[in-house]
């Protein structure tokens, strides 16, 4: 089913309440490494509910997926936007903690489409989508931006230009890097917090997909990203941190070591990563702003 514009600007889904736990929390940690050295007392508070932290990126993963939401209703006239799934890449990903996330709790979220840019019918389209969170108060406590690009869907009609510029990644060498490895069963332990495509488990349907084996989950790197911020800037103290954003350029194969390039500039910290084994950029414009 085609785009429809400027429809799909209305495409909202119903709030829904939702509550996770502290072994939600330490399973998201553990699925992004942390933990690994259970001596390391660094890490352990995020994998241990004495004293827990939680990593801000777990916000990816604690509410329910756009797939479980109910579509609130249309008005009349409104014509359905169903995107080609199969078709569909995440292209960049920006979540901003209002305020640091409890180890447990009780929300409400909803999502809406914010904007969608044609890039013609042979080149595909761009999908902004905006997750909230809000708690009994109806506060903001996070804001999720996901942009997706539908491959398959362009040539709609809609805006070509206006899409958010990407950050720009200063002019200079890396003011430090960290490396992160990653471990052969990374993905099986990480599609446990919800996302079960079987691209990231079965061998046979990452060869479907021209992969020579199972990648790693992009929202994984993305945690990965995090953790890198979390051990090099600010001493594993998550309640520095206030947004964090990446765009995606490349997939991750589990057991590969990540290469966290950072570059600090006050409160602003920019960032790439790359895999070490294959020399290829993984993550690109990447920010995080801390408090």
């Amino acid at each position: 089913m085609p785009i429809f514009y400027p429809d799909i600007l209305d495409q909202v889904t119903e709030p829904e309440l939702f509550s996770y736990t502290d072994k939600d929390v330490m399973l998201y940690a553990l699925s992004i490494g942390l933990g690994a050295d259970p001596l390391n007392e660094a890490e352990l508070p995020f994998v241990y509910e004495k004293d827990l932290k939680v990593v801000p990126t777990a916000v990816t993963v604690l509410a329910p997926p756009l797939s479980r939401l109910k579509p609130a209703q249309r008005k009349p006239g409104h014509r359905e936007s169903v995107p080609n799934a199969l078709m569909l890449v995440h292209g960049e990903q920006k979540i901003e903690l209002h305020r640091p996330l409890p180890t447990t709790g009780s929300f409400t979220v909803q999502v809406r489409t914010i904007a969608a840019f044609d890039k013609g019918k042979e080149k595909g389209a761009v999908e902004i989508r905006e997750t909230t969170w809000t708690d009994a108060q109806g506060d903001r406590v996070a804001t999720l931006t996901s942009s997706v690009f539908l491959r398959g869907d362009g040539g709609f009609d809609g805006p070509t230009d206006g899409a958010p510029a990407p950050h720009a990644i200063p002019d200079r060498a890396p003011d430090l890097s960290i490396s992160i490895s990653t471990r052969p069963d990374q993905a099986l332990l990480y599609r446990l917090n919800g996302d079960r495509n079987p691209l990231h488990s079965d061998p046979a349907s990452a060869g479907k997909s021209g992969f020579p084996r199972p990648i790693l989950h992009g929202l994984c790197t993305y945690g990965i990203t995090c953790r890198a911020v979390l051990e090099a800037i600010t001493d594993f103290d998550a309640d520095q941190i206030l947004s964090h954003q990446v765009r995606f350029s490349a997939p991750v194969f589990p057991g590969e070591t990540i290469v966290v390039d950072l570059w600090r500039d006050g409160k602003q910290i920019s960032f790439e990563a790359r895999v070490a084994e294959r020399n290829v950029t993984v993550i690109k414009n990447g920010l995080t702003v801390l408090r």
